[in-house]
């Protein structure tokens, strides 16, 4: 459920940038979302159908680039991509491990019509 408030300010987000640009329209948004974060695409989209009727991004496309999981040992400081389900460090065999990328969820670009 928490999708529906994260799909209200992606929508806030992109009206208030079409607007300063003097958009007629929103074409396509560009969202980046980290292979750890819990967000699932297909919700956004039916939120988005929902929510964005009636908005200068009514009928934009959604693109959704995913990010891999990046990780960095605490103990060697070796960096590794998570290839599957979280695991101790490759190298040393250290579970104490801090996330550097995969997590995120952002806007990263929108398109628009004037």
């Amino acid at each position: 459920m928490h999708e529906l408030s994260v799909t209200e300010s992606v929508l806030e987000i992109a009206c208030e940038h079409a607007q300063k640009a003097q958009a007629e329209k929103v074409t396509d948004i560009f969202l980046v979302i980290g292979r750890l974060s819990s967000i699932v695409d297909d919700s956004i989209e039916f939120y988005w159908n929902v929510i964005s009727k009636g908005t200068l991004c009514e009928d934009a496309k959604l693109h959704f680039k995913r990010i891999p999981a990046e990780l960095v040992c605490l103990e060697c400081k070796a960096q590794y991509t998570l290839e599957d389900e979280l695991m101790p460090c490759p190298n040393c065999g250290s579970a104490r491990v801090r996330v550097i990328a995969g997590d995120e969820f952002n806007l990263e670009s929108i398109e628009i019509q004037r």
